[in-house]
């Protein structure tokens, strides 16, 4: 093989990871501090009771290389300022990488997530919990409800820039057939990101028979921004009782891509609580931000 070739397969890879992650938090390099020092502000207090106005407990489900607390800074002190009770887990760790989670085969994420939640809904009682999730946080959930009895015990699910029908990264990943090797070193060392891939078998199966499954309120939150879910409207889903929301839609000036729509925005953060309680919902505008 020529050296030039040899440099290719290792770059791609590399393209490839960079792309995916973005930093679905921006404050990765704090996050042992974080995790250490204040791991909740409020949020994954387990003698939290349900209010009568907001009667199910709401899980945050992170994105690809992210956690329980970096990728929530902004919107679980959100939620709890508004009486929820909030809960964030941490998902997909591979051995040896601390912090950076979400990198595990998405099937067994979801089997982690299965485990969270039943401890969720024994801790605060509730017959249900409603899923809040960023990136893959908002399409991994798919898979508990669609194949591990998930859809009986949650109400919602509401995805944030989530890789529904996975990523093109704008072409990028389509360069992966053209090295021979890549795509199986990709899938072994971070078997997510392969998952996440456009046309991968996970989301041929998660996909496959429709989007949706009965008695869950689906809502998508996507912006035209999003530099690594491509094209955005993949994020969206079809089906009954799906509401796909386009952030610039409700506010023309809002420019969050895809790390900045789940870590800060408070336009999107609006659109989220509406999502939790509909009968509730206030319109979501640029003034959303103050709110």
């Amino acid at each position: 093989m020529l050296p030039w070739k040899r440099l290719l397969r290792p770059l791609t890879v590399l393209l490839l990871t960079a792309a995916v992650t973005v930093v679905p938090t921006a404050t990765a390099t704090v996050a042992t501090a974080q995790a250490e020092a204040a791991p909740s502000r409020g949020w994954n207090d387990y003698s939290c009771e349900p209010s009568a106005a907001h009667p199910r407990p709401v899980v945050l489900v992170h994105g690809t290389f992210a956690n329980s607390v970096d990728n929530w800074l902004g919107l679980a002190p959100y939620l709890v300022n508004r009486d929820y009770c909030v809960f964030a887990l941490d998902y997909g760790q591979l051995p040896g990488v601390p912090f950076f989670n979400g990198l595990g085969p998405i099937d067994k994420s979801a089997e982690q997530l299965r485990t969270f939640v039943d401890k969720v809904l024994a801790a605060t009682g509730a017959a249900k919990a409603d899923l809040v999730g960023h990136s893959q946080g908002g399409m991994m959930p798919r898979h508990y409800l669609k194949f591990l009895g998930g859809a009986a015990k949650v109400n919602a699910l509401v995805g944030i820039a989530p890789d529904n029908h996975g990523t093109t990264l704008n072409g990028l990943a389509q360069l992966l057939d053209h090295f021979p090797g890549a795509a199986d070193l990709l899938s072994t060392a971070t078997p997510a990101l392969a998952d996440q891939v456009a046309g991968s078998a996970f989301l041929t199966k998660l996909n496959a028979g429709g989007d949706t499954v009965p008695g869950v309120r689906y809502t998508v939150i996507a912006t035209k921004y999003d530099e690594v879910v491509t094209p955005y409207r993949s994020q969206y889903l079809d089906g009954p009782n799906v509401r796909n929301v386009l952030i610039q839609d409700l506010c023309a000036v809002d420019l969050s891509e895809h790390a900045a729509i789940g870590l800060i925005d408070r336009i999107a953060f609006h659109e989220v609580a509406n999502a939790l309680d509909p009968a509730h919902a206030t319109p979501t505008t640029c003034l959303s931000v103050i709110g």
